[in-house]
């Protein structure tokens, strides 16, 4: 056959690159059937030892929705939910009965306060406040994620929905979807850290004190603690709290910063860590002190979750209201209150030391006999890791004017009982003037804690938030330093807590057998093509057409021997052959012939 034209390796090329466009092409409409999603893991963690959260975080399984197919498998299966489509009773159910689900995607509102209306925003938060508690206090044996919903979840759920109504739960026959999360097994976090951080604005002494000046120390916890600690960003517990207390600061600063004006008392600022873990950080902290300065602290103000008040504000203390203390503080703050148009409450709760857990910030202080209370708006002490900054504590849950009215409430009093105006009607930082409180720098402190998770095991000391906050505390008091401690170990904690979902779109086996047929079809199709434009048709027919069969009693195969007077007197070539398809080689200088049938050959030509 001749050699092929220019012409037919021209057409080849031509086929062999439609080919490959076609190839990209499927790639590239198999690529658009998958959608990648930032998901947000459910905490895992040990509380003295016992495993808690969720104990898994790879995922591969099909999707599933509610309402679920009669006898529905979900073993094999991830489950994904809205909130307040998830029954909780069916969650309790599947944990208490320990019924295992290939996994679980629960789908968050986009805006959790921006609900139609007052009902849908209370049955948000119960429903979230509700999950949040169950999951956290419960050994899931599954992968659970969080996500926020919007339109490409609302179509995924009307596509699962829609095969599911078919009365076949999705599979490799029936196809679907599928939910993949690539990720490592999560590893414990190694000697989680807690930092503090602490700045002093000094009184002023008169001529010949030598007396050390009383300390008026204001606190407040800036970590938080939730069901997905990726998600705690906790605005109001305790975002508002550490807000506030930047802003009495600089408050004060502006005081502090004239002498004429600076008061005879020291001020101590401390941001503390580890709030959610019995104030653990505090803890530590008070034993970082020297014992004159303990006990140089008159008392110490607690900021905690102020930033979702109208009108009432509670005085939380562990001494009895008639401590002379506590009496001549809680009057500070009822004529400030009256002036302002609120009210402060007072409630008692006397600490029992055989127990370590305490319910507020100033509980420590009050095991190490320093005078303390804790302002907030909760009435009540939370119970053990509730209202710490979980899901429902985003931006939409604090109000810079509830914060605003905190710090009002907290500087005024503090101002007349410094400089002696008890009694007095006026107005250290009234409005519009050059002491007044900046409602622009309250609002942006609360956005940027909103903005970020703070759950202490997964901030390191020298985390840019951190940094953030000690040069603010920098920008307003003096001797600001950083306190880093190690986290006692009643708690142990797990990475991986933010993860890639990959939203696959699963063909049925039907389809893989159509397109696998069509391949087939244009692949053989190619193939006839190419043959027939570079070596003709015959060559083609040829290919397929089935060789005559042919059976040999003996077969010998003949060569000329180019050196013929060598070869003759080969003797293993005058041998007689009675076996069937044996075959004599020779070297490189011979050629085959011909196959004989029948004969026996001893001589060449």
């Amino acid at each position: 056959m001749s050699s092929s034209s220019p012409s037919g390796h021209l057409l080849a090329s031509v086929s062999s690159a439609l080919a490959v466009l076609l190839l990209l092409l499927a790639c590239v409409e198999l690529g658009d059937a998958a959608a990648a999603v930032g998901v947000y893991r459910l905490i895992q963690y040990d509380l003295a030892g016992a495993p808690l959260g969720s104990r898994a975080a790879a995922l591969n399984h099909h999707a599933a929705a509610l309402p679920l197919p009669a006898a529905a498998d979900l073993s094999r299966s991830a489950l994904v939910a809205p909130l307040l489509d998830l029954p909780l009773a069916f969650l309790r159910d599947y944990l208490a009965d320990k019924k295992y689900l290939g996994g679980l995607l629960i789908l968050l509102p986009k805006k959790l306060n921006h609900e139609p209306n007052n009902e849908d925003k209370g049955q948000v938060k119960a429903s979230l406040a509700e999950l949040e508690q169950l999951l956290l206090h419960q050994q899931v044996p599954y992968p659970v994620y969080f996500a926020f919903q919007d339109d490409h979840f609302d179509n995924l759920l009307a596509d699962i929905r829609k095969i599911a109504s078919s009365g076949q739960p999705a599979s490799a026959t029936t196809g679907g979807y599928k939910l993949v999360v690539s990720t490592p097994e999560p590893r414990k976090v190694a000697s989680p850290t807690i930092s503090n951080i602490q700045g002093w604005l000094p009184g002023l002494k008169g001529e010949g004190e030598t007396e050390q000046l009383p300390t008026i120390a204001i606190v407040a916890n800036y970590d938080t603690f939730g069901a997905a600690p990726a998600l705690s960003v906790g605005s109001d517990s305790n975002g508002s709290g550490a807000v506030a207390l930047l802003e009495i600061a600089r408050l004060f600063s502006r005081l502090y910063s004239n002498p004429k004006t600076r008061g005879k008392y020291n001020l101590l600022f401390g941001l503390t860590s580890g709030g959610p873990y019995n104030y653990n950080g505090t803890n530590k902290w008070l034993r970082s002190f020297d014992q004159r300065v303990r006990e140089s602290i008159d008392y110490a103000i607690c900021l905690n979750s102020v930033g979702s008040w109208d009108n009432e504000l509670w005085m939380h203390v562990s001494k009895p209201p008639e401590n002379p203390y506590i009496k001549q503080i809680f009057e500070d703050f009822s004529d400030v209150s009256k002036e302002m148009g609120v009210s402060v409450g007072i409630k008692h709760k006397k600490i029992n030391v055989s127990n370590p857990r305490v319910a507020w910030e100033h509980e420590q202080f009050s095991r190490f006999r320093v005078t303390a209370l804790t302002l907030s708006e909760l009435s009540s002490p939370p119970d053990f890791l509730e209202s710490t900054g979980g899901l429902y504590d985003t931006r939409e849950s604090a109000d810079a004017e509830s914060v605003i009215r905190t710090v009002r409430l907290v500087s005024e009093s503090l101002a007349r009982h410094i400089y002696g105006l008890k009694g007095k009607n006026i107005d250290v930082f009234a409005e519009n003037s050059s002491l007044a409180i900046n409602p622009h720098y309250i609002q942006s402190w609360l956005d940027l804690l909103s903005r970020t998770p703070r759950v202490a095991p997964f901030l390191q000391k020298n985390d840019p938030f951190i940094a953030a906050l000690k040069k603010e505390l920098s920008e307003h008091t003096a001797d600001v330093h950083v306190q880093s401690d190690v986290l006692d170990g009643m708690f142990t904690f797990y990475d991986a807590t933010k993860a890639t979902l990959n939203v696959y779109q699963v063909a049925s086996v039907t389809f893989d057998l159509l397109f696998l047929l069509v391949i087939g079809s244009y692949l053989i199709i190619l193939f006839s093509f190419l043959v027939i434009t570079t070596r003709g048709l015959d060559d083609l027919i040829n290919i397929f057409r089935r060789p005559p069969s042919r059976k040999y009693p003996g077969t010998l195969l003949v060569r000329r021997a180019r050196h013929q007077d060598d070869r003759r007197d080969d003797p293993a070539l005058h041998s007689k052959q009675t076996c069937n398809f044996k075959i004599f080689m020779f070297d490189s200088q011979c050629e085959w012939l011909q196959i004989l049938q029948g004969r026996n050959i001893t001589n060449f030509d």
